[in-house]
């Protein structure tokens, strides 16, 4: 039961006189063709009430999987923006700010010392690399591509939409395999997923990219499953042997293991998560360094390209340079930011 608009939040790492928030101004500035003094202009400032009423109206129609909800559990005035509290179903909330005029959502939050921290102290991670990685990825004759996402993420299966056509084209040139983060964001039917989805790519490897596409289309495991002929005895035994191995479902089951008391953990791929300081969904890793290419198949092909020390013919295949759509479906666009779903 929760929303497709999950961002990188830090989780409790909040607090005191070194609380600081930036906003996805750079996108929102992007997109708007605006200034920063642009975004503060406020037409009429909403109350309280009628801002949160807006801001569950706007999530619940255009964020979430039908059948879910959110509420906005507290209202506060900051920093010249409402900060918002969003509750889901399952009681998780995060924090995210509307301007005062209604008309700008954020629903990411960075704690800009957290970062400065992680850029100035340690290496490969999302704040230090993001802006470097795809110059350092080493070549090879065949590139190891690893996609870290959360099944129901939407910025997951938005930068998963983007990679199909890229893998399709390089096909067995390409060393692929979409692997999962270590914690779970989207409720008791996303570990459900990705345990299906570990278990199809491991055993049915050959089913795999088509289970994906049908599911990344409507998000209907159940109907993949028999659309694209997956052998579900075998894939239910899959599922029950790595279940018990990585205890899954008792970690689901015992909140005291949720990492910061939110989000159960996923531990299928927990070397990997820690190998490569996996931090939220979508992580994209080539060639064993993090790589910040965009989430249009082009850009994803120009990443992977670029990590052959020497280029096959099909990386001059001509795909599309338009970022798919966040969530599910294929029929609509979206923007080609850094936006995820993190802890």
């Amino acid at each position: 039961m929760i929303s497709k608009f999950m961002s990188r939040v830090a989780g409790s790492a909040y607090g005191g006189k070194k609380y600081f928030l930036v906003f996805a101004l750079l996108l929102a500035l992007g997109l708007a063709g605006c200034s920063a003094l642009d975004v503060f202009k406020i037409s009429k400032v909403l109350t309280p009430e009628e801002a949160k009423a807006k801001t569950e109206k706007f999530i619940n129609e255009n964020l979430i999987q039908p059948g879910n909800e959110v509420t906005i559990s507290d209202i506060k005035e900051e920093n010249g923006l409402y900060k918002l509290t969003v509750k889901f179903t399952s009681g998780q909330t995060v924090d995210s700010f509307l301007s005062k005029d209604g008309n700008r959502f954020y629903p990411q939050v960075y704690d800009i010392a957290a970062l400065e921290a992680q850029k100035n102290g340690q290496t490969n991670t999302n704040a230090a690399n993001s802006q470097t990685a795809s110059k350092d990825i080493p070549k090879t004759d065949k590139p190891k591509v690893e996609l870290f996402v959360m099944a129901f993420c939407p910025y997951g299966t938005q930068i998963e939409k983007g990679m199909l056509p890229v893998v399709n084209t390089l096909k067995d040139k390409i060393d692929f395999q979409v692997k999962f983060c270590d914690y779970s964001m989207h409720g008791k039917q996303e570990i459900d997923e990705q345990l299906n989805q570990y278990c199809i790519e491991t055993e049915q490897a050959g089913k795999y990219l088509s289970y994906l596409k049908c599911f990344l289309d409507a998000g209907k495991g159940a109907d993949c499953l028999k659309s694209t002929g997956i052998d579900q005895t075998k894939m239910s035994a899959c599922v029950a042997k790595t279940d018990a191995k990585f205890k899954v479902t008792a970690n689901y089951n015992d909140k005291t293991t949720w990492l910061s008391g939110q989000y159960p953990l996923f531990d299928v791929y927990k070397d990997d998560n820690t190998k490569y300081n996996v931090q939220g969904s979508p992580t994209l890793v080539i060639n064993g360094v993090e790589s910040s290419a965009g989430r249009d198949a082009t850009s994803l092909l120009k990443a992977i390209c670029g990590a052959f020390n020497t280029q096959p013919e099909e990386c001059k295949t001509v795909l599309s340079t338009t970022a798919p759509s966040t969530g599910f479906g294929f029929d609509a666009s979206g923007p080609n930011s850094a936006a995820s779903c993190g802890n």
